[in-house]
């Protein structure tokens, strides 16, 4: 620990998390204070976009307002200390971190150094306070244009969708082309129509030389377009010999993946081990500020010499020597900048660490992949067995694969995105010779259908978005999980459908045709475009293409790079973009026309009003008739129903959502009826509201004494939520709620303080502290960004 606040401080090291801090501290003596500004401390303030647009659009950067506290703290601290060493991470973020840092604290640069580290260890960091540097102003600037950009694209489009679509809607640079391609990919689903072929399977055996009966399960190499084909085939299996043509043996060989990156650690950790993005990077930061792991926001393959040699040393003691290759990998993003290293373990002899169950998890990934990388190729052989099917003209192949030398997978293997591939079958063949005759067990067909394009998961959007060259390795996971919170996307399991396929089986001598079933189209944790999501899309594409444009996006990113290297001027590079962009928000909002995604669905046969489905204030709902000029007749509204969509939904299926509300019949003397509201389902009775369950009850279907059910069900839960009643003031009730005990009285709800104990409470008391609840709400403003700014700049 360093000298006490009141007296000189020889140290003060900066960083931006108390664990990085707590680990740090240990590996440094006595004279040195570490503290931490717990992230960014400043940001673009609120007023008039945070940017001076006439003046080169400088920035205005505030304090916020939960960092005053720690500013005010690291001022006087840095104020007492000889030197100040700035050490947030290597990254653009890291180094605009160190920048406000310097800026707000009022430092100065014969006392200030900077260093950065891109692991954890006592040997990093004494060597990085040996080899201290300058602020890197190009990684400040790419940062700062970044921040800029999105500061001004948000706050100058997002008032055109409040005006255009619906109010409280947002819009980013990044999140609107992440949107745009889960929108897309779901338009191929709808539009997709899958077309149906007959597989046709056969299991064979042949006799070995111990007598034994070995299988061999084949396939034939074509499929059937119709059952009439499919049936004749099979009808001729009868008495058909089955002979061996060819037999074809392959040796080849599988290389190690890379070590992880920021991206692939993304994409695997979602395949392996289930964990969403921003959880992986989460628990990752965890990883890295506990010293376990290198930095976990980086583009690069590359691994340090120590640590190859490292590696080496335990492969070749806990594995032998023909287990060890040694590789050097080379990055092939062109943008590669945020770190010089792969992500790895920090001491690569540490198979386990202590923490969280999440942490050992993904920590075992990384230390498998890391060793994996330096491990020999496997070596497999294939083999491919052509069955001629008499002299019908068809072939059946089987496919086996044996290892030789398991090299790297004796530790690790790569998963796949893949919904539908298919694995294939890696047992050993038995040995036949050509010309050698096989017995047919049986042989089966089955309807097939081609699979629609498949949703887009965390993991294969991350991988998307990099292939296209959108985002980098700090943008991932803030992207995927904002175009979430905004409600554009939900991440969401889905169950399959019911599907009849037609089965032919020959065996015995006997053709057997039958219909069967199966679930197809079961989701999970795919990610699906919401309407409002889909409508705030088109009107994007349609009225600022360059915003959805991926090439456009790519080069944006592509000149962020160029300015964390020097190559440009970050406010040349804003203003490029920046003047084009705001003529053409003023010329939308003068000359487009409100979207809603309105969609006419036809006629109803009743009463002859149109349907229509569009984005009403709540979200997605169905229409039926038109107001009145005399506002007499009013149209009817529905709120769509989960899985259905305004491009997809039917006539028919609309008109169903107006059965609501259902009279039910009456219960104490009083009528039960079904609804859905903003909320969903629900029952109402003397007018109060119960919510129907999830899962269990729908709306159409639900009858009379199961809702009574439930009402009864919400009497009990309402009775256990009463703590305190009073005789003289029967509005008057304590209730107990999530968050602890709060005061109901005439249909309004009033927080409690937590030091009331709720036992000693009478009508007098609570009185005052409804009035108290009531004084504290008057008076406080709501604000509001106005859409004017959108048109204020020029």
């Amino acid at each position: 620990m360093a000298k006490k606040d009141t007296g000189t401080i020889e140290n003060l090291v900066i960083v931006e998390s108390p664990a990085k801090a707590k680990t740090i501290e240990k590996y440094l003596g006595k004279d040195f204070l570490v503290k931490s500004s717990y992230g960014h401390i400043r940001d673009l303030s609120k007023t008039d976009f945070g940017v001076d647009i006439e003046n080169n659009y400088k920035p205005d950067y505030i304090v916020s307002k939960d960092k005053k506290d720690v500013v005010k703290e690291l001022k006087s601290l840095a104020k007492k200390a000889k030197t100040v060493w700035l050490a947030s991470d290597e990254d653009r973020e890291g180094e605009a971190i160190a920048w406000h840092l310097f800026e707000e604290l009022g430092l100065n640069e014969e006392n200030t150094k900077r260093i950065v580290f891109h692991e954890i260890t006592k040997e990093a960091i004494l060597n990085a306070i040996k080899n201290p540097r300058n602020i890197d102003f190009n990684l400040v600037n790419a940062q700062q244009a970044r921040r800029v950009l999105d500061r001004l694209v948000g706050f100058e489009l997002s008032p055109v969708l409040w005006r255009k679509i619906k109010p409280a809607l947002s819009a980013g640079r990044v999140q609107s082309v992440a949107v745009r391609l889960i929108v897309d990919r779901e338009r191929e689903i709808f539009a997709f129509e899958p077309k149906d072929s007959y597989r046709v399977t056969a299991l064979f055996t042949v006799t070995d030389e111990k007598g034994d009966k070995r299988e061999i399960k084949a396939e034939l190499t074509r499929r059937f377009d119709t059952y009439k084909e499919t049936y004749s085939f099979l009808a001729k299996c009868d008495g058909t010999e089955f002979v061996v043509s060819k037999v074809d043996k392959k040796p080849f060989s599988k290389s190690p993946a890379p070590p992880f990156t920021t991206s692939t650690l993304q994409q695997e950790a979602g395949r392996k081990l289930g964990f969403s993005v921003a959880q992986t990077m989460s628990i990752a930061q965890k990883l890295y500020e506990s010293g376990n792991i290198t930095y976990m926001r980086t583009d690069s393959v590359n691994l340090a010499e120590t640590a190859v040699k490292s590696i080496s040393e335990l492969i070749t003691e806990k594995l032998g020597k023909e287990y060890l290759q040694t590789r050097k990998y080379k990055t092939k993003s062109k943008g590669a900048q945020e770190a010089h290293e792969a992500i790895r373990p920090t001491y690569m002899e540490k198979e386990t660490i202590q923490g969280s169950s999440q942490e050992q998890r993904l920590y075992e990934l990384i230390w498998k992949r890391t060793i994996a990388s330096q491990m020999s190729n496997a070596k497999l052989e294939k083999t491919i067995i052509t069955v001629d099917a008499g002299n019908t003209g068809e072939k059946f192949s089987a496919t086996g694969e044996v290892i030789k030398f398991d090299g790297f997978l004796k530790l690790y293997t790569e998963s796949s995105d893949d919904d539908g591939a298919q694995e294939e079958d890696k047992t050993l063949l038995p040995a036949v010779k050509k010309g050698e005759v096989l017995s047919l067990e049986y042989c089966e067909a089955r309807q097939r259908w081609t699979m629609k394009p498949p949703r887009y998961s965390e993991a294969s959007l991350v991988r998307r978005l990099e292939e296209l060259g959108i985002g980098r390795p700090s943008t991932y996971a803030p992207t995927i999980s904002t175009i979430q919170q905004r409600g554009y996307v939900v991440k969401e399991d889905r169950p399959g459908v019911e599907r009849k396929y037609k089965h032919l089986l020959f065996k015995n001598g006997e053709l057997a045709e039958s219909e069967k079933t199966e679930i197809t189209g079961a989701e999970r944790n795919k990610l699906f475009p919401t309407d409002i999501g889909m409508v705030v899309n088109d009107f994007l594409v349609k009225y600022f293409p360059d915003i959805v444009s991926y090439d456009f996006t790519a080069k944006v990113e592509k000149e962020f790079d160029d300015i964390a290297e020097g190559k440009l001027k970050w406010d040349d590079a804003i203003d490029e973009f920046y003047k084009p962009f705001h003529n053409k928000v003023e010329e939308t909002i003068e000359k487009s026309s409100k979207s809603t995604g309105e969609r006419i669905l036809g006629k109803d046969p009743e009463t002859g009003k149109t349907v229509l489905v569009r984005i009403g204030r709540f979200g997605p709902m169905a229409q039926l008739g038109e107001a009145s000029e005399d506002g007499e007749e009013k149209p009817k509204f529905a709120s769509l129903q989960r899985g259905q969509h305004i491009e997809t939904i039917t006539l028919e299926e609309a008109l169903e959502l107006f059965r609501l509300p259902r009279n039910l019949g009456e219960f104490e003397g009083k009528q039960v009826t079904i609804g859905i509201g903003r909320f969903g389902p629900y029952i109402r009775h003397d007018n109060k509201f119960v919510s129907l369950k999830k899962g269990e009850d729908d709306p159409y279907t639900i009858d009379l004494e199961t809702a009574i059910e439930r009402i009864r069900e919400k009497r009990e839960d309402d009775i256990k939520k009463i703590l305190k009643t009073f005789d003289d003031e029967p509005e008057l009730k304590i209730l107990k709620g999530r968050w602890g005990p709060y005061i109901s009285y005439k249909g309004k709800n009033y927080r409690m303080p937590k030091t009331v104990n709720v036992e000693d409470l009478d009508v007098k008391q609570c009185m005052e502290l409804i009035e108290k609840g009531t004084k504290s709400t008057k008076g406080k403003k709501t604000t509001k960004k106005s859409s004017s700014k959108a048109t204020k700049k020029k």
